[in-house]
């Protein structure tokens, strides 16, 4: 998982993922991934637009202890509007942020690319629930990760549409929208869109 962003123009680092119509894998279907890391050795991202339907962010800090109870009101109002989303099908249990590039933990943030940063620690989470953390951010629960030349083949094979990330789609609040808003972004109108089309 430790993958450094390449700096290849040839790798995804800090691109999203816009998943296919004909996505024969469930769990990505209609996905909306930002590649964190991408290299000859394999690739790492976060899905942006899956939300985990049964845990608030609130709920979560009080059940990790990172924030106590008597705080609980507070915390609603500071991070009630984060979503916790479904990163991936990799490690689920484990958190990672991704948030703008206000704040940095040394030796724990990978910086991505256009003031986007990946955080995994618990020090991330308590900043943000002392209202010390960055200006925007979204928590996620696992990742999505492909071996050496699993993600080129998927891509090839019409699984994906990659394009320039938007950071402000990153952080949308509108789950919903996202995977629209990423297609039209890059000039398709879902409408259009058929599982036979070929890569932009």
């Amino acid at each position: 998982m430790q993958m450094p962003p390449s700096g290849d123009p040839s790798y995804l680092d800090g691109q999203f993922l816009v998943a296919m119509p004909g996505m024969a894998d469930e769990r990505f279907a209609r996905s909306v991934i930002y590649v964190c890391a991408h290299s000859a050795d394999g690739a790492m991202g976060i899905i942006v637009n899956k939300p985990v339907t049964d845990l608030s962010m609130p709920d979560l800090l009080l059940q990790l202890d990172v924030a106590q109870e008597a705080d609980a009101i507070r915390l609603r109002e500071r991070v009630g509007h984060m979503p916790v989303l479904m990163g991936g099908p990799v490690e689920g249990r484990r958190g990672f942020v991704l948030h703008t590039d206000d704040f940095h933990i040394d030796q724990s943030t990978l910086i991505i690319d256009d003031g986007i940063c990946l955080t995994a620690t618990v020090e991330i989470l308590r900043a943000i629930a002392s209202g010390e953390g960055p200006a925007s951010a979204v928590l996620a629960l696992g990742y999505a990760g492909w071996q050496a030349g699993q993600l080129e083949s998927e891509i090839m094979a019409n699984g994906w549409l990659n394009c320039p990330a938007d950071p402000a789609l990153i952080f949308h609040a509108d789950l919903d929208a996202k995977y629209e808003r990423a297609l039209r972004g890059i000039g398709i109108d879902p409408a259009m869109l058929s599982g036979s089309v070929g890569r932009a």
